[in-house]
């Protein structure tokens, strides 16, 4: 079911809401770029598992009005605002890649509604402290969170380009993360429903223009706002060992100062392993 929730500050954000009308909420926040059309599991696999799955455009991104000067803790706000519209008071949060950390930012922000949190293949901030943060990290991204260090101008400039390319063929984008990704992940990317997810995912979140992207990687690039030793919330951290995207030594990072999390860093995968996880990652959302 999709709506159009208005924030407190009068932003638009687009909403989908799947599974079982009267499950457990879980709020699944898509990765970057991304939107509410992400790669997720079928409604009839939530209504079985009694799970109601609520994704949306984060700011910028498809039919979500931008928020300037983002910071990743503002992904709480949003999350907040949508779930009074829907009647909704504790609730679950799932972050994949570059929505993870805004999901812990929601751990951090909201303890008293946020009963459970996962962070699927996450960064960890910027500028943690004794990590190395670039070690391991694919050219691209290295790229585009160096240029962050330009401002928004030299960010934008960037991105815009590659999102007009995605935008012309976004299926083109999605063949070429074949030659570009370890074994485990092109061994996921074989599998064509995943790849048509990814497609449809890229082509709605960089519709009208590559805003939500810039945005994620400023947010990204700067403080987070909050401290990963606040969380006070059960937290599942799940990491490839392979992930030359957002590498594992980030979760490892994150691991060592959230106050009890769970970790599991496979050997034998990678980023896009995370999408072959949803199922079990809800499962241990839905408290």
């Amino acid at each position: 079911m999709h709506k159009v929730i208005r924030t407190p500050d009068g932003r638009k954000l687009a909403v989908e809401t799947r599974g079982h009308p009267l499950g457990r909420p879980v709020f699944l926040l898509h990765g970057t770029p991304g939107s509410r059309h992400g790669p997720a599991p079928r409604s009839t696999v939530l209504y079985r598992m009694g799970v109601r799955l609520i994704t949306f455009d984060r700011p910028g991104y498809g039919d979500s009005d931008r928020r300037p000067g983002r910071r990743v803790v503002d992904a709480a706000d949003d999350v907040a605002a949508i779930a009074d519209a829907l009647g909704i008071d504790r609730f679950a949060v799932v972050g994949r890649s570059g929505g993870a950390p805004h999901a812990l930012g929601c751990a951090a922000r909201l303890p008293d509604r946020a009963a459970r949190t996962v962070a699927l293949v996450p960064l960890a901030p910027r500028d943690a402290d004794g990590l190395d943060w670039f070690e391991g990290m694919t050219e691209d991204n290295v790229r585009a969170y160096t240029i962050a260090a330009g401002g928004p101008e030299a960010v934008t400039a960037a991105l815009e380009v590659r999102a007009e390319a995605i935008r012309a063929d976004p299926r083109a984008t999605v063949a070429a993360m074949h030659g570009m990704v370890p074994d485990p992940d092109r061994g996921v990317l074989t599998d064509a429903a995943i790849r048509a997810l990814l497609v449809r995912n890229f082509a709605e979140g960089l519709r009208t223009s590559a805003d939500g992207w810039v945005d994620d990687v400023l947010a990204l690039s700067s403080p987070w706002q909050f401290r990963p030793e606040d969380i006070g919330v059960p937290v599942l951290l799940w990491h490839g060992a392979q992930d030359v995207f957002a590498p594992a030594l980030h979760t490892r990072w994150l691991a060592e100062r959230i106050p009890g999390a769970c970790l599991e860093v496979p050997p034998d995968a990678a980023h896009f392993g995370a999408l072959e996880v949803f199922t079990r990652a809800l499962r241990w959302a839905r408290w």
